[in-house]
């Protein structure tokens, strides 16, 4: 490969600016899946396209030491629906839509690792970077799953990570078990008589039901789930009526629910359907329940993560590595992979100052997207060893 092709600073931004501008979500993911197969063939890596329900990417590199083991890096590439705030160069191109997730950086990280790789395959085995869509609440990581992504790739160990804002540039975290939480979700529609509001004798007040469950429902996380396990359940949207004097008909509650343990996962669905169920009944009200279980836990291997850990503790500008921050409530279906292949994923920090994950002023940290290929670049070489 053209040392000219090598993955400088400037080089890691533009492509990251580049994907930034165009941002794609869930399935849709076109233009991206595109231009990341063109960056990885300029670099000379097999590449298989079409993959996780169309968009997906994995290219293969094999190491010059000659066979040995294979394993999986992976990045998610897709970007949300979101109004972006921001009014730089990049800024997104496309009406509400924006990488308010830095999977434009992650995506950049894991090109610019087999770019670097590509120059010098110095290890034994098999690398294969994985580029998966639709992590953003549609599971992208299952249907590669489901495709047969280690099927098609056999892979001892996949590895992922996620820029952290808050953590400052130069340290990471890396947890020995639970990562991020399981990720259900809820449509919930309540249904009665409408009345007028001056004679609610008349007919169901599926507001004032409304109201009661979204409070009864909390006592499922603190009177129901043990102490020391960790659950949050959030109502996001509530939505009803039309007009000052009209009890409405129906109302329509949307939310999440969240935690570690997969049988207090099922143990709060059974109670969220009955506490449902029990109040609908006492208020004459029809019910219609939408309760879908989206993600699992993102569980680390525990020798896995021990290995990412020492990869970073050795990476000359990782100044510290946090082995005991507490998981995070969000999900990540990267969960899917790790149920299907052991590995890890580790937070690397996108600075103290950085605007929150899915915030519309949020922008990705282009200073540690050299550190995003060091570590990468450097977890090869020091697992695929002769």
């Amino acid at each position: 490969m053209d040392d000219s092709l090598l993955p400088t600073p400037d080089r890691l931004a533009a492509w990251r600016h580049d994907f930034h501008r165009h941002p794609e979500t869930a399935f849709e993911e076109h233009r991206t899946g595109a231009r990341i197969a063109e960056l990885l063939r300029q670099a000379g890596l097999e590449v298989a396209t079409g993959l996780g329900g169309g968009t997906g990417v994995v290219a293969i590199l094999d190491g010059r030491r000659g066979p040995g083991r294979a394993i999986g890096l992976r990045a998610d590439i897709d970007a949300l629906d979101v109004e972006e705030a921001n009014d730089f160069s990049h800024a997104s191109t496309i009406p509400g839509k924006m990488h308010a997730c830095g999977h434009d950086g992650h995506t950049t990280m894991l090109l610019g690792a087999a770019y670097a790789l590509a120059a010098d395959p110095d290890f034994a085995g098999r690398v294969y970077f994985i580029f998966q869509p639709a992590e953003e609440s549609e599971g992208g990581g299952r249907v590669m799953v489901e495709e047969g992504l280690f099927e098609r790739f056999p892979m001892d160990a996949v590895y992922g990570l996620h820029n952290w804002p808050g953590l400052a540039v130069g340290e990471a975290a890396v947890h020995d078990g639970a990562v991020m939480a399981a990720f259900d979700v809820f449509t919930l529609k309540l249904s009665g008589r409408g009345c007028h509001a001056a004679m609610p004798h008349l007919g169901s007040d599926t507001i004032l039901a409304a109201c009661q469950l979204a409070s009864q429902l909390q006592g499922l996380i603190s009177r129901e789930t043990p102490p020391h396990q960790s659950a949050v359940l959030s109502i996001t949207q509530f939505h009803a009526g039309d007009a000052f004097n009209v009890i409405p008909e129906t109302v329509e509650l949307r939310g999440t629910l969240r935690c570690f343990d997969g049988e207090l996962r099922a143990y709060l669905e059974r109670r969220f359907r009955q506490a449902v169920e029990a109040l609908a009944g006492f208020h004459d009200l029809r019910v219609e329940l939408d309760y879908q279980s989206r993600y699992p836990a993102t569980i680390n291997a525990p020798e896995h993560a021990a290995r990412c850990a020492g990869v970073l503790e050795a990476l000359p500008g990782i100044s510290r590595v946090h082995r005991d921050l507490p998981p995070s409530m969000a999900s990540e279906d990267f969960a899917f992979m790790l149920e299907a292949c052991p590995g890890a994923y580790i937070w690397l920090g996108n600075g103290v100052e950085s605007a929150a994950l899915h915030n519309p002023h949020y922008d990705f940290n282009d200073a540690i997207a050299p550190l995003g290929v060091a570590y990468w670049q450097a977890l090869v070489t020091t697992l695929l060893v002769d």
